[in-house]
């Protein structure tokens, strides 16, 4: 999963791609690298993000939807949003996943839009929203907690005919550096839920900061820790360097063929 940023202030790329002439050639490279999936973000997600209206990111990633669609028919994208009336609109304009950091905790009528239109939904867990969510990482044993949040919301969707589920633990949303690696080293044990899951760790302050660098430099952290959520049960990568998780995922099935 190839990450395009259309915000003005991603802790990575801001502003780089936030108009469809910008983001094009960003595009058409993700998906000469091995890109699967493109997944489109208009609503800044890193700490203490500032908060936009829905307005605003719907004026940042419908046009660009739209215009990927246009060049690219047969690109899938998915759509990073806790909005369900974005979800909804990004559909309509040619995404065909929905990616939520929220798990619909911020927006129940997500669940309206799933049962709508029946897309694959990624399922992240995070504990309040971007803006507080690091002062919310305390946790008796995270991993149970991980368990216990995704099993409960995976049955109450599956009670709602929803089922085509991608989980994804959330490296870095609510939780610290030292929990981000207690979760990737027993990232296996979410595997019992039965359902796909996605690893995003891709130049995070948890590389970076441990490596005493910047995100412009964690690319080889990042390639370390891709291989490891590959070992550990990942089924997706959620990258800024295709090109590179690509070769990952081309060597970790040659050492598991």
């Amino acid at each position: 999963m190839g990450i395009l940023n259309v915000t003005p202030d991603s802790f990575y790329d801001g502003g780089k791609n936030n108009t469809i002439d910008k983001a094009l050639p960003l595009v058409e490279k993700h998906l000469k690298d091995g890109a699967s999936i493109l997944d489109i973000g208009g609503y800044s997600s890193r700490p203490g993000a500032d908060h936009i209206n829905i307005e605003t990111e719907l004026t940042r990633v419908i046009p660009v939807i739209e215009g990927i669609k246009k060049r690219f028919p047969d690109c899938i994208m998915s759509i990073d949003t806790f909005r369900a009336e974005v979800a909804e609109k990004s559909i309509e304009a040619g995404a065909a996943i929905i990616n939520d950091i929220s798990a619909f905790n911020l927006d129940a009528k997500m669940v309206d839009v799933l049962t709508k239109y029946k897309v694959p939904y990624v399922m992240m867990h995070m504990k309040g929203n971007p803006q507080n969510m690091q002062q919310n990482t305390n946790y008796e044993n995270i991993i149970k907690d991980l368990i216990l949040n995704f099993s409960k919301k995976i049955s109450y969707l599956y009670s709602l005919g929803i089922s085509d589920i991608i989980i994804d633990p959330g490296f870095g949303f609510s939780k610290t550096s030292e929990q981000n690696y207690k979760i990737l080293k027993d990232l296996h044990n979410l595997t019992l839920l039965n359902c796909p899951i996605l690893g995003g760790i891709s130049r995070k302050s948890m590389i970076y900061k441990n490596l005493n660098t910047n995100s412009l430099n964690s690319i080889n952290g990042t390639t370390a820790l891709n291989i490891e959520l590959l070992e550990n049960g990942a089924n997706i990568l959620r990258v800024h360097d295709v090109k590179e998780a690509v070769e990952c995922i081309q060597l970790h099935q040659l050492i598991n063929a």
